[in-house]
């Protein structure tokens, strides 16, 4: 039996007609927060939607609605009803896992005037899949850490070792492991594990933006400070050529196009070594703003078929990642922020 639709939760305010509004997806992830927050400071009118019904970009934007995860059967029938009753012309989705689910529905939004730019299912499949991502890069000759798909696998790759998911986000059931038999052991007692060599040097994430024809529009490295939850606190950019042609090489190898996170090394003689690509905004996007790169902007051009701007960032910006509230009543009732200054009045 199918599984029922998720009910649209009753948004605080409906927005009054006017310019068409954005769909952002994944609204309660880092990514989805900071592009809702990004669009609206532009003054565009924002829907933002989330299988969470109480999603903090929810608060954020003109209307919050409740979706279906990715995989449900009719995820694609609930953006199109979201979009059709809130004016929504354009669809940014956050989450890596929505994108071969949205592709497949591609001509029912665009029959809805929903306008959209996704990456071919191929490519997310590739970047989703750590093994194949692996093969990926060595077919293309990207530097790449050694990888062991399998406990025959082990010997062939150099240690130490770290043993990870095939798919997964941020941190979670990542192990670091001294011992090739501890290794073969972790591997053969769970499945969709790979083992990769852990590698040394200073860890990067790099924000990229790929227009529709495969051409690298920007590539912004920052150096992964401090993490919590694989997700980015502290970070500040930098400037490198080296791991500005190795992101260009990785993401054109997996044949990637529109936002993209590419992780990876650099080691102490400065080569740099990609780990993987995330095919979607990422967590740590702000730092990529504050620093010049509107890819947020950038990319909402191309959905809705206009030219890209000219992207460039500065190097030498730094950020540090502090927690923040939304609040909400169950009777709509607005609930004032403790924190918020207090206007004095003489």
């Amino acid at each position: 039996m199918t599984p029922p639709l998720p009910q649209p939760r009753p948004p605080a305010a409906v927005p009054l007609p006017g310019d068409a509004a954005v769909l952002v997806t994944g609204s309660g992830g880092p990514a989805g927060v900071a592009v809702v927050r990004r669009l609206v400071a532009l003054g565009h009118r924002v829907v933002a939607g989330d299988a969470d019904s109480a999603a903090a970009g929810g608060a954020l934007a003109d209307v919050a609605v409740t979706l279906p995860r990715g995989d449900h059967p009719r995820f694609v029938e609930a953006v199109v009803g979201v979009c059709s009753t809130f004016g929504v012309d354009a669809l940014v989705s956050t989450v890596a896992e929505e994108l071969p689910h949205l592709a497949a529905g591609a001509g029912r939004l665009a029959a809805a005037g929903v306008a959209t730019w996704l990456p071919d299912a191929a490519a997310v499949d590739v970047c989703c899949d750590k093994a194949a991502f692996a093969r990926a890069m060595a077919a293309a000759g990207v530097p790449h850490p050694a990888t062991a798909a399998s406990p025959g696998e082990v010997a062939g790759v150099p240690g130490p070792w770290v043993v990870k998911p095939l798919a997964g986000r941020g941190s979670r059931g990542v192990r670091l492991l001294d011992e090739r038999d501890d290794v073969v052991a972790a591997l053969r007692a769970g499945d969709g594990l790979i083992a990769q060599t852990r590698l040394a040097g200073r860890e990067f994430t790099a924000d990229a933006l790929v227009d529709r024809d495969g051409a690298v529009r920007v590539v912004v490295p920052r150096w992964r400070e401090e993490t919590k939850a694989g997700i980015s606190v502290k970070g500040r950019t930098f400037a490198s050529d080296a791991v500005t042609r190795v992101v260009t090489a990785a993401l054109a190898a997996v044949e990637l196009t529109g936002p993209a996170n590419v992780q990876g090394f650099v080691a102490d003689d400065g080569t740099a070594t990609v780990v993987e690509i995330n095919p979607r905004f990422s967590g740590g996007l702000p730092l990529t703003l504050a620093a010049g790169a509107d890819v947020v902007s950038a990319y909402l051009a191309g959905v809705r078929g206009k030219p890209l701007p000219e992207l460039s960032s500065r190097p030498g910006v730094a950020m540090s990642r502090y927690f923040a509230e939304t609040y909400s009543s169950e009777d709509g009732s607005p609930v004032v922020d403790p924190c918020a200054p207090v206007m004095v009045t003489a």
